[in-house]
């Protein structure tokens, strides 16, 4: 195995709206809500026109991305067996990619996420999580792990608990690992957490400007590079209209962006980066290439509904 997902196993669901439903239900653009109370999450969906359903999770988009490509890919995320996970399993085998776990009737459902697209492309996202936030460490296949020359893990999977111990036991066992920081919130809930992973346990980090800067503190972005470079490990920024960075040690690469672009729709566009990187860098790209591979993957979906190409 190439590489190894661990992440959320969420059905995508995806919806148009326009700005006043945003602000009608107190969301924030551009950000993931978690909601707690499942009656809640329903009364939010049932108004809604419902354009596709896909086998989402953002871990799970980057995966797909990688198979796509043609690197081999697997992944571990935990679903009900219900309909939602029952699509969500062959969803991820009509992409080629080996799934590692055995569903089996849960008390919550296979988690879902709404992604209500603004007519500016911006997507808010609602998460109810299910049963794929109650992964635990018996869930995670030490085998398949050991096995993965690059095992790729999501920040919102970490939570305390049992997903955090399914997380130790990945990176324990694993010969390489990255991370994504997913979310500004998600860093926000976990700053403490997430700074010692990127610090002393991940070999890659895949962040946006917003996300690493906050993680640190930092006044501006020279003292984002600087942070990184002190790291020693690969740290890959991605600065929207700036296009991405990787700090290598003392090594800085920059890509800029793809120009002339009809932005439909930004989803996704962090996961497909992220997946056009890591295959570069399975396939021994230099740097710059994996950062040019990262950016096409990430030019292409944003042309489109929804986190898949």
């Amino acid at each position: 195995m190439n590489i190894l997902g661990i992440g959320n196993a969420i059905v995508d669901v995806i919806c148009k709206v326009d700005e006043n439903f945003i602000d009608q239900n107190n969301l924030t653009k551009s950000t993931m809500k978690l909601f707690f109370d499942e009656n809640e999450f329903q009364n939010l969906l049932k108004n809604l026109k419902i354009e596709r359903t896909v086998s989402g999770g953002s871990v799970a988009n980057s995966i797909v991305g990688i198979s796509q490509l043609g690197s081999k890919a697997g992944f571990i995320g935990k679903i009900s067996d219900d309909k939602f996970g029952i699509n969500y399993e062959e969803g991820l085998k009509k992409e080629n990619v080996e799934y590692f776990y055995s569903k089996k009737k849960e008390k919550l459902p296979t988690g879902t996420c709404l992604i209500l697209v603004t007519p500016d492309s911006e997507r808010t996202m609602c998460t109810f999580l299910g049963i794929a936030g109650k992964i635990n460490e018996n869930d995670v296949s030490l085998d398949s792990i050991k096995k993965s020359e690059i095992i790729f893990l999501e920040g919102y999977l970490w939570d305390e608990g049992e997903p955090k111990k399914a997380f130790d036991k990945a990176i324990n066992n694993s010969n390489k690992v990255a991370m994504s920081l997913s979310d500004l919130f998600c860093v926000d809930r976990h700053k403490p957490h997430f700074l010692n992973l990127v610090k002393n346990k991940l070999d890659i980090t895949f962040a946006n400007e917003q996300e690493i800067t906050s993680l640190i503190d930092a006044k501006n972005f020279g003292e984002v590079v600087n942070f990184s470079k002190q790291l020693n490990k690969l740290m890959i920024v991605t600065r929207g209209e700036k296009g991405a960075i990787a700090i290598n040690g003392d090594e800085v690469i920059e890509s800029d962006i793809q120009k002339n672009l009809k932005i439909v729709d930004l989803t996704g566009a962090g996961d497909l980066f992220a997946a056009g990187f890591l295959h570069g860098y399975i396939n021994k790209l230099s740097i710059k290439k994996c950062l040019e591979k990262g950016t096409e993957m990430s030019s292409r979906v944003i042309q489109q509904i929804g986190a898949r190409l």
